[in-house]
This record gives structure tokens, C-alpha cells and sequence, in this order.
């Protein structure tokens, strides 16, 4: 019997990262779904909407195939307001203000689709980032650099923004965008299994 191939509905670098880091070597669909056609305030309800569009609008082309398809989406959740990727460097540099010496919780949705068997699961991991008293003048080479710009919240993990972190309490991948054991959780309740070798980790 066959393994499944697995498809990753995104274009982020760093989910791909981290998928490759754990053994899997994911086929890359981008589902070039439109984020802001979508308007909720609840930011559980949020990620889990948008990683439910974005598998959705991926798995048509593996419709009947031996495939596993995984829509992913984060959002930062700080002051009781949600926060995606900022649209300008000024924007960036307030959100900054904001967060310093505070703490936030970064939501990932996931949407995994079983394609040959018709089913799917979704789950969402919360984790909370506390940021260090960061000054101006590191606010703004920080974003000078670009890399916030990139970015659901305005900060990565595990880039330049690490040294602007504090601690974090929960699972680091759900930071960096996808969850790994959310994922070996929704792979168990579809039914499938991982096994490790020396060439990485095979699902079946």
C-alpha cells in the first residue's frame, strides 16, 4: 500500500521549514485564497476559517488521490485585538510600542483534508509570547530590517525577532506557524500513523 503525499497549502518558507525539519517533504500548493474576504473578530474562529479556505481551495487538484492536504493561518491576539501581517513600516513601529514589556497569544489554525477519503480535521494551538522592553531605536532597526513586515504579528521566533523575546509558554512551532503536535494529533484522528527511518518520516 501506498504512503499518502502530503500537501502544504502555503507559500511560507518557514512552514515548509518546519515539515522538512521533521522528515516530511511537502508538495507546495499555494492556495492564493483571499484573507480579507474574511471578517471575524474571534480569533479562534479566524485561523481556523482562513486554514479551512486555504486546504479547501488546494484540495479540488488532489480530488480522489492518496493525498493529505494542510491549510494553516496565524494571527497575534494582544490587547484584546487581533493583529495579521502589518501593511506599513508605521504601522509595525505602533504595533511594536505596543508590545513591548507585554505579552501576547499567537493562534494557528489547521485545516488537515484526508483528499481519498473525504474527511478533515481542524484545530487551533494558542501560545503566549511575552516580548522584552525593547527600546526605539531597536524598534526601528528591527523594522528597517523588514523581516516584521513579513509577518502575522509583526515578529518571527526564530530570526532576528528571537532576540526580542522574552519567553514563550507553549508549543514554538505554533508560533512559527504550524503546530507540530497539533499535527501528529490531527494525522492520529484521521487515522494515520508516523514512522521514523533514516530518510525522514514516513505517514501512513
Amino acid at each position: 500500500m501506498s504512503n499518502p503525499v502530503f500537501v502544504l497549502a502555503s507559500a511560507s518558507p518557514t512552514r515548509k521549514n518546519i515539515l522538512e525539519n521533521a522528515g516530511i517533504t511537502p508538495i507546495i500548493k499555494v492556495s492564493h485564497f483571499d484573507e480579507d474576504a474574511i471578517q471575524v473578530s474571534d480569533p479562534t474562529s479566524l485561523v481556523l476559517t482562513l486554514a479551512q479556505c486555504k486546504a479547501k481551495a488546494v484540495a479540488p487538484e488532489f480530488a480522489g488521490q492518496d493525498a493529505l492536504i494542510i491549510g494553516c493561518d496565524s494571527v497575534m491576539y494582544l490587547n484584546g485585538m487581533i493583529y495579521g501581517k502589518p501593511d506599513s513600516k508605521e504601522i509595525a513601529i505602533a504595533t511594536w510600542q505596543k508590545m513591548r514589556g507585554n505579552y501576547c497569544e499567537l493562534y494557528t489554525g489547521h485545516c488537515l483534508i484526508d483528499a481519498k477519503n473525504q474527511r478533515s480535521v481542524m484545530r487551533h494551538g494558542v501560545t503566549k509570547v511575552h516580548f522584552s522592553e525593547v527600546t526605539d531605536a531597536e524598534i526601528d532597526s528591527y523594522v528597517d530590517s523588514g523581516e516584521p513586515l513579513c509577518c502575522a504579528g509583526c515578529f518571527t521566533l526564530e530570526k532576528l525577532g528571537g532576540l526580542l523575546i522574552d519567553k514563550i509558554e507553549g508549543c514554538h512551532t505554533n508560533v512559527l506557524g504550524l503546530s507540530l503536535p497539533i499535527l501528529r494529533q490531527m494525522l492520529s484522528e484521521l487515522g494515520y500513523s508516523i514512522h521514523f527511518t533514516a530518510n525522514g518520516t514516513v505517514i501512513r
